[in-house]
């Protein structure tokens, strides 16, 4: 039965996020479990086009990366792969009705990652676009589920929500994009003379949509309202906990929030939320 194949593929999705992301995992274990599979179904996607182009540096990654789009293609056109990422994850774009350019602009961002790109304002916002926010508009269609009203009221703050994630994994991986892959995304910054002063625009930069992002957390579903602010809390901690560092620092450490505070934070989140009736 090609059910069993699929729930395996769905697993191995979730396994995949359980075993990359704590603070994902927690966030999406909050969810309704009717939408669970599909968000570890996402998840398991970028996760996989992600580690391509970050993690395996004794391989052709532009080879990999181009027999992944071919076979992402492949999988949305037969509705089928051997590959049970990919099969979890088109089987999630056609239940969601997930717009294909939304998958085309995310690999687009990931094959920037293959080249040594100095980023101005332009080429900045459109990694980011593709690289974050789309995968917030993914998530926003399986949260919404089917309802386009919905979905197009709360687009613009998916995208600030992935946005700033985005921003705040820049932060944090700081270290690694710069000292191990030679990156440098923030434009026009020049990493040796990177200072606090520099440091303190992104952060403005970066609060602005956080408070943006926080008034369509509100407008959420219940069935989604809870994981998804979790996540942003998370998130939210892990910023200010960046704020607190000098750009010396960052440069030279990834800042990390430890597991056992995640779990705190997850159960102080959840009386917050509660309290505040988000």
């Amino acid at each position: 039965m090609k059910k069993i194949f699929d729930d395996l593929s769905y697993d191995i999705s979730k396994t995949i996020t359980n075993r990359y992301s704590t603070s994902f995992s927690l966030g999406i274990l909050a969810l309704r479990p009717s939408i669970r599979p599909a968000i570890y179904a996402i998840y398991g996607f970028v996760r996989l086009a992600d580690e391509i182009v970050d993690s395996f540096h004794n391989y052709n990654k532009q080879t990999l990366l181009n027999r992944f789009k071919e076979q992402t293609t492949q999988a949305l056109e037969e509705g089928i792969s051997l590959n049970p990422i990919l099969n979890s994850f088109q089987e999630t774009v056609h239940k969601f009705k997930i717009d294909k350019p939304l998958i085309d602009q995310f690999l687009k961002s990931m094959e920037m990652d293959l080249h040594a790109v100095e980023y101005n304002t332009e080429s900045y916002n459109q990694y980011i676009l593709g690289s974050a926010e789309v995968v917030g508009l993914m998530c926003l269609k399986i949260f919404v589920e089917g309802d386009n009203v919905a979905y197009e009221t709360m687009k613009p703050y998916a995208m600030k929500l992935g946005s700033a994630f985005q921003k705040v994994n820049f932060l944090r991986d700081l270290k690694d994009d710069y000292q191990i892959l030679g990156r440098t995304y923030f434009p026009n910054v020049e990493m040796s003379a990177f200072s606090n002063d520099i440091k303190s625009l992104i952060e403005r930069d970066i609060e602005q949509e956080f408070r943006e992002a926080l008034i369509g957390i509100k407008k959420l579903p219940a069935s989604s309202r809870f994981g998804v602010y979790l996540a942003y809390k998370y998130y939210l901690s892990l910023f200010r906990k960046i704020k607190k560092v000098p750009a010396q620092q960052i440069l030279n450490e990834r800042i990390r929030i430890p597991n056992g505070q995640k779990f705190s934070l997850m159960m102080s989140s959840y009386v917050q939320y509660k309290m505040a009736i988000l």
